[in-house]
């Protein structure tokens, strides 16, 4: 089961209440807040959209680049035998901490 759906590049995340019977959701990976819910999947799906254009209008009236910047940078926090099984791991095989844990990420996502 998918948790996300997509639209013009854009993520958004899908869930649903049952206490309140409606899917609801919201952008990923921009740096503002954007929401959007239905009480149907079809609803959903078009609220989304509609999110999506309503952000993309927004950000281009005020000159904002809409995506958020990814630098390729960020802190992961492990346990410290983990931390000393890979430091080991890339040494053994030539590879520096960094690209040991690029190339386990790539292995897992893709």
């Amino acid at each position: 089961m998918k948790t996300t759906m997509s639209y013009k590049d854009y993520q958004g995340s899908v869930e649903f209440s049952d206490e309140d019977n409606l899917f609801f959701g919201r952008l990923i990976g921009i740096n503002d807040r954007i929401l959007f819910e239905g009480d149907s999947v079809e609803t959903l799906r078009s609220n989304f959209q509609e999110a999506v254009e309503d952000y993309l209008e927004v950000c281009k009236k005020m000159g904002k680049n809409p995506e958020k910047a990814y630098k390729g940078t960020f802190n992961v926090r492990i346990s410290p035998v983990l931390h000393r099984n890979l430091a080991i791991y890339s040494a053994s095989h030539g590879k520096t901490l960094n690209s040991a844990v690029e190339e386990a990420i790539r292995s897992y996502i893709g």
